[in-house]
């Protein structure tokens, strides 16, 4: 535990799922672009993956920016690790590189 209430729940989520998503609004009603892009990224793999909607608490939508120390939301965590956001997942879905983290990560997936 940290002497910040909303890291230690940050870090709850990415402990507490293999694959989490902090994204605008919610995997099935994504309020963004870019949240979208990834959770049908996700979606498309057949990856589980829980989805934290930062437009429901804004100290974790600023918190997650200044935990990852990375400006942009959403923001992606595998198995503990920050993964990116959209630009980066989107590439390493297109390339590939998405379906080999999940490999050795040990991350089911369908396709």
């Amino acid at each position: 535990m940290s002497d910040n209430p909303t890291f230690d729940n940050i870090q709850g989520e990415i402990n507490g799922n293999e694959v989490v998503l902090f994204m605008k609004g919610s995997p099935v009603q994504p309020m963004c672009g870019f949240s979208a892009a990834v959770a049908q990224a996700l979606t498309m793999m057949g990856v589980k993956f829980k989805g934290v909607d930062v437009l429901q608490d804004m100290e974790i939508r600023q918190g997650i920016k200044d935990f990852s120390n990375w400006p942009t939301i959403p923001q992606l965590y595998v198995k503990g690790e920050f993964i990116g956001g959209c630009d980066i997942v989107r590439e390493m879905y297109e390339s590939g590189e998405l379906k080999k983290l999940f490999d050795e990560k040990g991350v089911t997936y369908a396709s």
